[in-house]
């Protein structure tokens, strides 16, 4: 057994440990079904905050992320802002399910759902999503850890032995402990890939150089010799190698599969509606039930705020980059798959010091089971609470209940795993449906926290109207079709999401007024109304609502939008040479620097000054007996 394996056994070890004992202490405290799938709604602020943290972003942004910087580059990195853009999606509707939440005693978005516009065909469509969410995503990390572990202990231990060791791990502590155990866990978890990233990256830059040898790297790989994108050829302002610079605003493309965008897929269009996409993350319905676990609504604010779009930002931007353009530059995966790229530049910075490899080792396994844990137990209480116990034995017991949620999340483990073990190719098609399915909740949710006029009708067209637009215009559409589909994945270099989310919002509203026989208005109404009366008015902050709409559209058309392509020579050509570089950094990289600095500023403009995730300052009621729908 090599050193590198030993030392990666003793950090693992000791992450268990700690696993395991917040297993054991949580199922000790667990008296009720409130506390086993809510932590008794009791998880502090800042709990809350650096938990939801690194299961909304860890396996994406420590995997993920940096591997398709090394593999796309700067363009890539215009995803980072996904950091900003899922907080302001979440932020008009996290404190809203949260009142409702204590008020009515929901355990779920579908209970909430059902509740709100009557009838069980939601609560189905929510079930769906659910599974769609969580079982890929599932399956997508594990296999993931799984490769880690086999790549870095010279396949002592085999990825499929790996993954499922680690998965077990994380199930047993999930069904021992419930959400407590998770949440507390998931601390750790965040805090070790904040650890990992800040390691790597400077591990990284080091092996380069230093900074200054980075970027003049950069600038004579583009112009010695162009990247696998070949350049934007005047679709971005000019004529561009197409790893340092957006191809252009929009592409008018069959879609990946029929035809190759000019200069990549990530034009600014292709960002903005990905990022659109990963709204999908705060509306799943594994996220509602982790909402419905705060204490208060100030977790929310410190989760978008600082734990969101400053740390998880400022790390992608920076470190997240770096690493995925080091590796780059180091060839980190020059005949590997880009999925190997974070092994590949563990294993070559780490060359002399094994126990630091053990660290970033266990650092990464971290957060991909952040995320991984949090939708697989979520899941599992879901199918308890939305099927076992809604419609099979609604007079089951605390007991039964929890009986059943354990079991499910064992289905759901046993789904992943199969998964992943059978075709990690079916994986990736699944899980990239999965949050652009998600995002399709994203009108339900508005109407039922914002939107009194949007009836049940109404939603439940556009949400099926979207989830079929999310299909056809994924690779899975092509798949179900035989490739018989003329417009490909993505068409347009628009993302699936949007797609779905385009026809979704669109039926919607037409249907909302078409049908004026609305039989539940009054019903419907009573929620608003409550909400009203605890979302308190903005009084002599008039102001905030006008210049915080103002804030959002300038912010997005010049962060995300269509505005983007001028970062591609706002400070200087990426042709130019590294000496012309104003910041010396590519333009694309510091343009992007300014604008998330500027987003962290409007999160927090929305969260404070408009109060979308402050007040009220103390807790709502107590939660009392769930309303049946009349």
């Amino acid at each position: 057994m090599s050193e590198y394996s030993i030392w990666i056994f003793i950090y693992f070890f000791t992450y268990w440990a700690y696993c395991f004992f917040w297993g054991l202490r949580s199922a000790r405290r667990t008296r009720s079904v409130e506390d086993y799938f809510l932590a008794n709604r009791s998880i502090s602020p800042w709990v809350f905050a650096i938990a939801s943290t690194g299961i909304a972003y860890g396996g994406w942004a420590f995997y993920v992320y940096p591997s398709l910087v090394s593999r796309d580059g700067l363009a890539f990195a215009n995803t980072s802002f996904y950091a900003v853009v899922a907080c302001i999606g979440g932020m008009f509707l996290l404190k809203r399910q949260w009142l409702l939440g204590r008020k009515f005693g929901y355990f779920t978005s579908a209970e909430l759902l059902t509740n709100y516009f009557g009838g069980d065909l939601i609560r189905y469509i929510n079930v769906i999503i659910a599974l769609l969410f969580g079982i890929p995503f599932v399956a997508m990390l594990m296999g993931a850890s799984g490769s880690l572990v086999s790549h870095l202990t010279d396949d002592v231990v085999s990825r499929t032995t790996a993954m499922w060791y680690l998965t077990a791990i994380v199930l047993l502590y999930s069904v021992m402990g419930g959400l407590q155990a998770v949440m507390k866990v998931a601390v750790v978890q965040t805090v070790l890939l904040c650890i990992g990233l800040l390691i790597l990256g400077s591990l990284a830059l080091d092996h380069v150089g230093g900074f200054d040898v980075l970027n003049q790297g950069l600038a004579n790989l583009i112009n010695t010799e162009h990247s696998y994108l070949g350049t934007t050829s005047g679709m971005g302002g000019g004529n561009f190698d197409g790893y340092l610079a957006l191809p252009g605003v929009i592409q008018w493309t069959s879609g990946i599969g029929f035809e190759v965008p000019i200069g990549g897929p990530w034009t600014a269009i292709m960002g903005l509606t990905f990022l659109l996409s990963v709204i999908g993350i705060q509306t799943s319905p594994a996220f509602t039930m982790l909402v419905f676990s705060s204490r208060s609504v100030r977790g929310f604010a410190l989760h978008q705020t600082w734990g969101s779009a400053c740390v998880i930002g400022f790390l992608l931007l920076f470190f997240g980059t770096i690493i995925g353009l080091s590796g780059h530059l180091l060839e980190a995966t020059k005949n590997l798959h880009h999925s190997q790229t974070m092994t590949e530049l563990i294993i070559q910075t780490t060359s002399q010091m094994p126990w630091l490899a053990g660290l970033l080792a266990v650092c990464l396994v971290a957060a991909l089971q952040a995320t991984g844990a949090g939708f697989l137990f979520t899941t599992g209480n879901i199918l308890s609470r939305d099927i076992y116990l809604a419609k099979l034995n609604p007079e089951a017991t605390d007991k039964q209940q929890m009986k059943v949620a354990r079991i499910a999340t064992l289905v759901v483990f046993l789904a992943a795993m199969l998964l992943a073990s059978w075709s990690m190719e079916a994986v990736l098609v699944f899980s990239s449906l999965a949050l652009a399915a998600s995002l399709q909740l994203w009108p339900a949710l508005l109407a039922a926290t914002w939107m009194p006029r949007w009836n049940k009708q109404a939603v439940i067209s556009g949400l099926v109207l979207g989830l079929i637009a999310v299909v056809l215009t994924e690779p899975l559409g092509q798949k179900l079709a035989v490739g018989s589909l003329p417009w490909g994945a993505w068409p347009w270099t628009i993302h699936s999401g949007a797609w779905g989310l385009f026809f979704n919002l669109g039926t919607c509203l037409l249907v909302s007024l078409v049908n004026s026989e609305d039989s539940q208005k009054d019903h419907r109404q009573k929620f608003h109304d409550y909400l009203i009366s605890q979302d308190a008015p903005l009084g002599k902050d008039r102001w905030a609502k006008p210049l915080a709409g103002v804030f959002i559209i300038v912010w997005l058309f010049f962060a995300v939008g269509p505005g983007s392509v001028l970062g591609n020579f706002a400070f200087g050509a990426p042709d130019a040479g590294f000496e012309n570089w104003i910041f010396g950094m590519p333009s694309l990289w510091a343009w992007q620097v300014i604008w998330w600095a500027l987003g962290v500023s409007v999160i927090w403009f929305l969260a404070n000054k408009l109060r979308l995730s402050t007040h009220p300052e103390v807790s709502a009621p107590n939660a009392i007996e769930l309303t049946k729908f009349s």
